[in-house]
């Protein structure tokens, strides 16, 4: 009973240089496919009849491997750089991380920008975020800023992320 379902299905066969061969039954455009040394992939399912294709299927995953891995060669990932400050940062300190900031930015990464507060610096909090706010102006024209400055135990965080 099943050879008799496959004999009477009808499959449309386009060749492995794309020209349509015709309505075919299944047993037959699999018997020309091995005669060309390919095999018969069904690629539209849906239609009706269902379209099937010669094709070397050793060689079509190859292909596809190969264009998967090139799009994996040309694609940048976004990393997550630190930036670690003080609330008591001088001036010069403050704008070599600055520098840094920008040049993580223009390389296309985020940044996380971290205040740490030790021991009684924890009573004058406000000296934290005003080097945060500092810094949030000062990268305002190449960054954007993407977490607010937040508090998280003894720490700020905020993250940039290039515009």
């Amino acid at each position: 009973m099943y050879n008799e379902f496959i004999k009477a299905l009808k499959v449309r066969v386009i060749g492995a240089d794309g020209e349509n061969i015709g309505v075919l039954g299944t047993r037959e455009a699999r018997d020309l496919a091995q005669a060309a040394g390919l095999d018969l992939v069904e690629i539209s399912p849906n239609s009706e009849p269902p379209v099937c294709k010669f094709l070397d299927v050793g060689k079509y995953k190859f292909e596809a491997q190969k264009k998967a891995a090139l799009a994996r060669r040309h694609q940048k990932t976004q990393d997550i750089k630190e930036i670690k400050l003080r609330p008591g940062i001088d001036s010069h300190d403050y704008d070599v991380k600055l520098k840094a900031v920008q040049r993580f930015i223009d390389d296309g990464d985020k940044v996380k920008v971290t205040l740490r507060f030790k021991g009684r610096e924890m009573a004058h909090n406000e000296y934290g975020m005003k080097v945060m706010d500092r810094m949030k102006t000062d990268t305002a024209t190449f960054a954007k800023v993407e977490q607010e400055p937040k508090f998280e135990g003894k720490q700020v965080l905020m993250v940039i992320a290039p515009k």
